[in-house]
């Protein structure tokens, strides 16, 4: 079974990141979520990036860093969408990751000072119409991430919504939820 440490997004620590771990904890794996917003939690998304820009995105990413140094090695590093800098730079340059789960965002490696790891799995999933994965520069990211690799592989669900994995938000869509939530434990099953 697989160790995960999965980071939330720019609402917060969410009844539905923690809800998505719960399934992933039910399947038999073992999910850190940590709280980067220490205790903050925002109803619409525009305010939590607001917050997430006045804190700056260099101590959510560093508050993440710090979690994973509590952690032993071979983890699988996973992010809904603000929470994808964490878990990708962990993924990038943390010897030791065993994968990544990036969800509804992701940045191209160089943002990182450094390149994706060879033989490093991952998957991407977002929305082909989410103004912000697809309109803002994310797809092209991963795109670019996949190409050409076999254990990277990117999922593209028909709608619009951003954080449609989230249960707990206006934005979540079901049916693209339940497909997602079954590729990722796939996922995890087959690096755990």
């Amino acid at each position: 079974m697989a160790e995960v440490l999965l980071f939330h997004h720019a609402h917060g620590l969410t009844p539905g990141v923690v809800g998505f771990a719960d399934e992933l904890t039910r399947a038999g794996h073992t999910v850190h979520t940590p709280d980067l917003y220490e205790g903050q939690m925002f109803g619409d998304l525009e305010a939590g990036v607001g917050y997430a820009q006045k804190i700056g995105f260099r101590t959510i990413i560093d508050r993440g860093v710090d979690v994973a140094r509590e952690l032993a090695d071979g983890l699988v590093y996973a992010g809904f969408s603000l929470g994808v800098l964490p878990a990708q730079q962990l993924a990038q340059t943390r010897p030791g990751a065993t994968g990544a789960l990036l969800f509804s965002a992701c940045v191209p490696p160089s943002e990182f000072d450094s390149t994706w790891p060879d033989a490093l799995p991952l998957q991407i999933h977002g929305m082909n119409a989410d103004e912000f994965f697809a309109g803002e520069g994310d797809l092209d990211a991963a795109q670019e991430l996949v190409d050409g690799h076999e254990d990277r592989q990117l999922f593209l669900y028909d709608g619009n919504k951003h954080l449609f994995a989230d249960a707990s938000l206006p934005s979540y869509d079901e049916v693209a939820a339940t497909l997602l939530t079954r590729r990722v434990l796939d996922f995890l099953n087959g690096v755990g």
